[in-house]
């Protein structure tokens, strides 16, 4: 996903198993490593994230409102585990998860997008919902360190991955860049 990583078209199924292969919540950076760590912790005694708070029982999951041609999609293969998102659909060039839990509804969204002629590299949004008026306030607080912390270090962990991965068409071992 770096500027020196262009691939091809057909390389973005890759592109989502590399990021399967090494969760999201689990950052590059000892910030966002603490900041989840506290966000779990956090959760864990105020029961955002139990049984009854997330997808399939506090929010219905998006999956069934999708367009029939995304929610036919075949299931996403080679995707491990992906916690604490669940797995949408999984195109060519488009990839969807979603979480829910007492405080929001997230969709992590990936796109595999032309750049230059014959070369590709994946964008990444992430969309949240809050859910009533603690959703709305936790938002608001943890904007920064998302924005500041999580996300860069999320992007620097991916574009790691990536790197690290090379070039399927190149038999030779893989180095750093």
């Amino acid at each position: 996903m770096g500027a020196a990583d262009p691939r091809g078209p057909g390389d973005f199924p890759r592109l989502v198993q590399v990021i399967a292969a090494d969760s999201p919540s689990r950052a590059s950076s000892w910030a966002a490593d603490a900041l989840w760590a506290i966000r779990w912790k956090i959760g864990e005694l105020l029961g955002w994230d139990g049984p009854n708070a997330g997808l399939g029982s506090r929010v219905r999951t998006l999956r069934g409102r999708l367009p029939a041609d995304l929610r036919d999609a075949p299931p996403c293969p080679g995707i491990g585990d992906l916690a604490p998102f669940s797995p949408l659909y999984l195109l060519g060039n488009e990839f969807a998860a979603e979480i829910a839990n007492r405080t929001m509804h997230g969709v992590l969204h990936l796109g595999w997008v032309p750049d230059q002629a014959d070369c590709y590299r994946g964008q990444m949004a992430v969309l949240v919902k809050p859910n009533g008026l603690l959703g709305a306030a936790y938002m608001a607080a943890i904007r920064p360190f998302r924005h500041l912390i999580v996300y860069p270090a999320l992007i620097r962990q991916i574009e790691r991955a990536w790197r690290q991965a090379g070039d399927p068409a190149d038999n030779s071992d893989n180095q750093d860049v």
